[in-house]
């Protein structure tokens, strides 16, 4: 260490107090529940940003969070830093088969004057769910006349800005062939950009899940995908989430979670649905 400059600690001290005052702070606003075994984590990933700000302790982040004038815009940076973002093409395949193979063509019969179809991808991540949903809604050549609309959304304003950009590297297309990749994807250096014709087709913005307001603007959505987002939530949290998803839903609407969720102790207001390739549930 050279003379003259102060020791800084790697990692800002988090007592337990604390850690529960900043948990149960995130979880009020998103409904997303951290346990101890999340401590460390959290501890690693903030300090630095706590290093940046000059606030020196957790204690004093936490009220940086509570109080300061730049809250809001400071909570996009939080989420920023401690949600995971794990996330690729054409994820749960046979999943995908059930939505294009046997929902899409349910909807297209009972929706024909309407010509609507409104897709709600929630908690996208970095855009590879939504992207892969409107890749396969233009491989349906009864859908080129329809008004197609698919809305992404998450909570880190960072995973939006990147889906908006739709420019990706390899680890996205680890269930995607090559030549598939290189049929909807231009080669920018050393990575892949999503043609125009599929960027234009979906929306994105940050949407909080557990945020009234921010979930108004969906309704009479004929399909909402949530997968492996409800899974970091705790009973009560879900349990809302699931609310909302089934007001969001127009009439015989369908909703397709991760494939280690279920509604089970959840909700008894969808109907589980056996299809040949998957199971859904249904309003």
């Amino acid at each position: 260490m050279k003379p003259g400059l102060p020791f800084l600690p790697s990692y800002f001290d988090l007592n337990a107090n604390t850690y529960r005052m900043l948990s149960d702070f995130i979880h009020a606003y998103s409904g997303l529940r951290f346990d101890e075994t999340s401590k460390i984590m959290l501890q690693r990933r903030l300090s630095p940003r706590i290093r940046e700000l000059n606030l020196n302790s957790f204690e004093n982040y936490y009220y940086h969070l509570s109080y300061h004038p730049n809250r809001d815009s400071e909570l996009d940076v939080l989420f920023d830093l401690v949600t995971t973002n794990e996330t690729y093409f054409f994820r749960e395949e046979r999943q995908l088969q059930a939505f294009s193979e046997e929902l899409l063509p349910e909807i297209l019969i009972e929706k024909k004057e309407m010509k609507t179809l409104r897709i709600w991808s929630a908690g996208c991540s970095t855009g590879e769910e939504p992207y892969t949903i409107a890749i396969l809604c233009s491989q349906i050549p009864e859908l080129a006349d329809w008004n197609v609309d698919i809305f992404g959304s998450d909570i880190s304003q960072r995973a939006i800005q990147i889906a908006r950009r739709a420019i990706y590297g390899e680890s996205s297309f680890r269930n995607m062939p090559a030549h598939s990749r290189d049929r909807f994807f231009d080669r920018v250096e050393k990575k892949y950009k999503l043609k125009e014709t599929f960027r234009k087709m979906v929306t994105f913005g940050k949407v909080n899940l557990m945020d009234p307001e921010k979930t108004g603007i969906f309704a009479e959505l004929d399909v909402i995908f949530c997968r492996n987002v409800i899974i970091y939530f705790d009973l009560e949290a879900k349990k809302q989430v699931i609310e909302t998803f089934y007001r969001k839903l127009r009439k015989k609407g369908y909703l397709l979670l991760g494939h280690s969720e279920s509604l089970l102790t959840l909700s008894t207001k969808f109907k589980l649905v056996h299809l040949k390739h998957d199971m859904v549930y249904q309003k």
